[in-house]
């Protein structure tokens, strides 16, 4: 039979109100109490009813996660990290996609909570500047977290990293090599994250003496296929860059595929390098020099602010990193 939580009670030698507690990770437990309920909680190998659960604290055990990305290597990054930490508290991750530029998005993220009775929200750019969604969340009294924000940084607690200093850096970085012709490939105009990564290529670019020129630069969604349009745009080029930067991997991809389709050596005719360090990074040919960020840590760390519940807004950022791998190196001796 299942055991319920009296057994807990009995075999810890406290009340039923205490194994709550120590469940709930309530405060004024005593280390030696709590330490006797989670033995007794893995000896029965015991299960607290969520339904039980909602009905005594009125809390539905419940989080969810509304997001709008084209990428998916970036969406299963962020999944994860919400979802391991809420394993660790005994969350269930309820995963919304949606459409954040809709007009309809007030009523969807309403109509989430009227049906989920969720305890909290996580917000994934570009939803986390969607004005809609954030006055419905709060008329509704719904905490809720912001992952990469771009505005109205007071409104609420968030996680982010320093988009234009690791644009910078990478850009930096194929200077360094020897490129002066760099085109740049900018991420979907939802997101806040692509302005500021177009700023941080231009600022690079102007700490170096390098004239910015709109030629070299070409619009993209975060998709393989913009990133595909915007290589033969650039590649097109009566003198075309030498090396392309593409605001995430996936746009990068499409580059990379781009130039195998032109016959081109890589990265001897061309370097390639993009942003996020996904999965996919280190599958492609030649495995790509990208920007690492920590993807998954940000929406832990924004799940833990979350469930911490604080009065005022934390916001909380991490580092970046480069990863440096064979898709760049120095332009041909020929190409300048």
């Amino acid at each position: 039979m299942r055991a319920t939580i009296k057994d807990v009670s009995a075999i810890a030698g406290v009340s039923t109100k205490t194994v709550s507690r120590v469940l709930n990770k309530e405060r004024y437990v005593s280390d030696e109490t709590r330490l006797r309920v989670e033995a007794a909680v893995a000896q029965l190998n015991f299960r607290p009813s969520a339904a039980a659960r909602t009905l005594a604290g009125r809390r539905s055990f419940q989080i969810a996660l509304i997001y709008d990305n084209h990428s998916p290597h970036y969406i299963h990054q962020i999944q994860t990290g919400v979802w391991a930490r809420c394993i660790e508290e005994g969350v269930r991750l309820l995963a919304q996609p949606t459409d954040a530029a809709s007009t309809q998005l007030a009523d969807e993220v309403g109509g989430l909570i009227d049906q989920t009775q969720v305890d909290g929200v996580i917000l994934s750019s570009p939803v986390t500047d969607a004005a809609a969604a954030l006055d419905e969340l709060e008329r509704r009294g719904i905490p809720y977290v912001r992952i990469s924000p771009g505005t109205d940084h007071g409104r609420s607690s968030s996680v982010s990293m320093d988009d234009v200093q690791a644009a910078d850096e990478m850009t930096s970085h194929l200077i360094a090599l020897g490129h002066r012709r760099i085109g740049f490939i900018i991420g979907h105009t939802n997101h806040t994250a692509s302005d500021l990564r177009l700023y941080g290529y231009r600022r690079a670019l102007d700490r170096a003496g390098i004239d910015f020129e709109p030629k070299y630069v070409r619009q993209g969604q975060f998709d393989f296929a913009s990133g595909e349009a915007a290589a033969d745009r650039l590649l097109d080029l009566p003198i075309p860059p030498t090396a392309i930067f593409a605001s995430n991997d996936d746009m990068a991809a499409g580059v990379l595929t781009v130039a195998h389709r032109r016959g081109m050596s890589l990265p001897r005719d061309l370097s390639v390098a993009g942003f996020d360090d996904t999965a996919l990074a280190g599958q492609l040919w030649p495995p790509l020099t990208t920007v690492r960020q920590p993807t998954r840590d940000l929406a832990y760390a924004a799940t833990d602010l979350l469930f911490e519940g604080q009065e005022a807004p934390v916001h909380r950022r991490l580092a970046h990193e480069l990863v440096l791998r064979a898709s760049t190196t120095a332009p041909r001796p020929d190409a300048s």
